[in-house]
C-alpha cells in the first residue's frame, strides 16, 4: 500500500512537471536567445553607456553598468561571468552584488509574477527601483575599505560568430531544461507529499510568526518557502497551481509577489557571491529589510486606498 502511495505520488508529479516545464521553457528560452542576439550586435553596451553617471554616483565604476543590464536581462550566472573580469573593491562587489540579486532576469521572472495577477511592469519597475535605492544606501553606509574580493580576474566565453552563438544557446538550453524539468518535478513530489501526508498545515504554523513579521498571510507558507528556496521561476509555477486550486487568494499572491521580488532565492543566489567574498550577513540584513519595507508600505497603501472608496 505505502509502495502504491509513493508511486501515485510520483506519477502525479512528473505528469504535473512536463507541463510546467514546457511552459517555463516556452518564456525562458526565446528570451536568452534575444538576449544574446543583443549582447552580440553590441545593444547591452550601447545601453549601459546611458547609466555610467549614475553608477559613479552609487560609488560604482562606469563599467559595471553592464554588469547591471545584463542582470536585469539574465540569470545571476551571466553577470557573475562578467563581475569576475573586472578590477573592483569589494566594497563595489558587494553593492553590485545586491542591486544583481534584486533586479535579474526580470523578463522571465516579471512574466511568471504576471501569470498570478500582479502587473510585469509593477514588478519591473520596483526591482530596478529598490536596486538603484539599495545603491545608494550601500554606498553612504559601507566602510570606505573593505578589501578585495576573492576571485581572480578570468576570461568571459565570447561568441565569435552567429553560428557559435547560436551553438552556445544551444547548449545552454539543454542544460536549463534539463535543471529545470529535475527540480520543479522534485518540487511538485515535495508538495505533493507534504499534502499527502497533511503537514502543510503544520508547515504553515510553524512559520506563521515570521510571516506575520513580514506582513505575508499564513497560507502563503509554502510558497514562501519554495521562493526562498529555488527562486520565483519555480515558485511561480507552483503559486499558479495553487491560485487554480483556491489555496490562496489573488490579493495573497500579490503580497507574496511584492515580498519575493526583492527577496528570494536565498540560498544559490547567496551562495554565488558569499564564494567571492561578499559578507552573507550584509546581503541577508538588506534583502529582509528591502523585503520588510515593500511588503508593508503596500499593505499600508492598500488600507489607504480602501477607505478613500469607503468615504
Amino acid at each position: 500500500m505505502q509502495k502504491l502511495s509513493w508511486k501515485k505520488l510520483m506519477l502525479q508529479a512528473a505528469s504535473k512537471s512536463g507541463r510546467t516545464t514546457f511552459w517555463l521553457l516556452r518564456i525562458i528560452l526565446p528570451i536568452s536567445l534575444l538576449v544574446r542576439l543583443l549582447d552580440y550586435f553590441g545593444a547591452l553596451a550601447w545601453l549601459a553607456g546611458f547609466l555610467d553617471p549614475l553608477f559613479v554616483n552609487m560609488g560604482l565604476p562606469g563599467s559595471t553598468a553592464i554588469v547591471f543590464i545584463t542582470s536585469i536581462f539574465l540569470p545571476l550566472y551571466a553577470p557573475l561571468a562578467i563581475i569576475t573580469s573586472l578590477p573592483i573593491t569589494l566594497r563595489e562587489l558587494t553593492i553590485l552584488a545586491l542591486m544583481c540579486q534584486i533586479s535579474h532576469n526580470l523578463p522571465v521572472e516579471s512574466t511568471i509574477q504576471a501569470k498570478t495577477g500582479t502587473s510585469f511592469w509593477a514588478m519591473t519597475l520596483l526591482r530596478i527601483a529598490m536596486s538603484i535605492v539599495v545603491g545608494v544606501l550601500l554606498n553612504l553606509i559601507l566602510p570606505a575599505e573593505m578589501g578585495m574580493p576573492l576571485f581572480a580576474q578570468g576570461n568571459i566565453e565570447t561568441a565569435t560568430s552567429l553560428g557559435t552563438l547560436l551553438m552556445l544557446w544551444l547548449k545552454s538550453s539543454l542544460h536549463i531544461a534539463l535543471l529545470i524539468l529535475v527540480i520543479v518535478f522534485l518540487l511538485n513530489f515535495l508538495y505533493s507529499m507534504l499534502e499527502a501526508y497533511r503537514l502543510i498545515p503544520k508547515l504553515s504554523r510553524a512559520i506563521e510568526p515570521l510571516l506575520t513579521f513580514f506582513g505575508l498571510p499564513g497560507s502563503t507558507a509554502f510558497l514562501w518557502l519554495i521562493g526562498y528556496i529555488v527562486g520565483l521561476a519555480y515558485g511561480g509555477a507552483l503559486m499558479i497551481d495553487q491560485m487554480k486550486e483556491g489555496k490562496v487568494t489573488r490579493s495573497e499572491a500579490s503580497l507574496l509577489n511584492h515580498h519575493l521580488a526583492v527577496s528570494h532565492s536565498v540560498l544559490e543566489d547567496n551562495l554565488l557571491f558569499v564564494a567571492l567574498g561578499v559578507s552573507l550577513w550584509w546581503i541577508l540584513a538588506v534583502r529582509f529589510t528591502i523585503a520588510f519595507a515593500v511588503v508593508w508600505l503596500r499593505r499600508f497603501w492598500l488600507t489607504l486606498r480602501s477607505r478613500r472608496i469607503t468615504f
